[in-house]
């Protein structure tokens, strides 16, 4: 055996990152949940626990503690726990098919009660059922049946390999709805489409955090922005009460660092969202239907100007604290340079 040096401290572990959260494979016919929780780090352990007392339920070996996933098959249910940055994920998968469709949901099999116990907020939870694709794509009146009257986007799927549609809308039960229709699909590829379509959902959620923060700060920054302009205003003019400007440019300067500190986390982890939303899209390599929208086209127009109006304001911030630098930077010289000859009066 060939010897080498000593192995780094996170060499096992870097290389299995790779490998970690592998898709469920699902057999068609199929249902799936997820569940995309928010999780403070207080209630991890809380978190760790509600997973344990349904391991133990089903005879099944809770996980370490330091470990960030989990899969288990619990009675007739393959049940997968992941641990993000921000959120927790929940996966349920059950075999077989429904009477009718999005009616007996895979997380209805799970212990009564057991999901809503479950610590942290929702903030996103949909239902997909995986079926054989029938000879021709579904009419208006099978989408209308299981999406109501909602606007309903999809398209083919993995090369043509199956149908996927979504409305992207909460529904009564508080679950959004994924169909999708396998053609020629294997389990694993209909596993990692089903997770792909739950992830642009969630990832999509993720992103648009951001937004309502945008919308509150907006009105601020319009705020600062006439009082910078203003103040510069009176700089220019040289009415000679720069030490009262400096004054306010000072408050306007702490009050848009405040903004930028608050936000700033958000903001960039929009963009981190959103560039996995834009991803997982393209991995599902869609080719149009006749008569709906691409999950990409819509995307495309509902929410990438919500995800532009949060990088406008992110920018138009580390643009005003540019802006005030350079104002204070401007008149801070001024009054030095005025202090200057007041001292050299005096010594005279």
């Amino acid at each position: 055996m060939i010897q080498l040096p000593p192995d780094h401290a996170e060499r096992f572990a870097l290389a299995e990152e790779v490998h970690a959260r592998p898709p469920e494979p699902m057999p068609t016919p199929a249902r799936a949940t997820y569940l995309a929780v928010l999780v403070d780090a207080d209630d991890r352990g809380r978190e760790s626990a509600h997973l344990a007392r349904l391991c133990e339920r089903f005879g099944v070996a809770p996980p370490a503690r330091e470990l960030t996933h989990f899969s288990a098959r619990m009675g007739g249910l393959q049940v997968k726990w992941e641990r993000h940055g921000e959120f927790s994920s929940w996966t349920i998968v059950a075999p077989g098919a429904e009477r009718e469709a999005f009616a007996e949901p895979a997380s209805s099999l799970l212990p009564e009660g057991w999901l809503g116990g479950l610590p942290g907020a929702t903030l996103m939870a949909a239902h997909a059922v995986l079926a054989p694709a029938p000879d021709t794509p579904p009419d208006e009146a099978t989408l209308t049946r299981h999406f109501a009257d909602h606007l309903v986007v999809g398209a083919e799927v993995a090369d043509g390999q199956a149908l996927a549609y979504t409305d992207f809308k909460i529904h009564m039960d508080g679950f959004s709805r994924f169909l999708l229709l396998n053609r020629s699909m294997s389990p694993r590829m209909a596993g990692r489409v089903v997770q792909r379509l739950f992830e642009i959902e969630a990832y999509r959620m993720m992103a648009l955090l951001a937004l309502p923060m945008a919308r509150r700060l907006s009105p601020r920054i319009v705020a600062i922005e006439k009082a910078l302009a203003h103040l510069t205003d009176g700089i220019a003019r040289e009415e000679g009460a720069d030490e009262a400007l400096l004054q306010e440019l000072t408050r306007l300067a702490a009050e848009v660092e405040s903004g930028l500190a608050a936000s700033q986390f958000r903001f960039g982890a929009s963009r981190a969202y959103a560039d996995i939303v834009r991803t997982r899209i393209a991995e599902l390599r869609e080719v149009r239907l006749g008569g709906v929208s691409t999950m990409g086209g819509f995307m495309a127009r509902r929410f990438e100007p919500a995800v532009a109006t949060c990088q406008t304001v992110s920018a138009r911030l580390h643009d005003l604290s540019e802006r005030v630098a350079q104002a204070s930077g401007l008149l801070s010289t001024r009054v030095d340079i005025a202090r200057e000859r007041q001292n050299q009066a005096l010594l005279s």
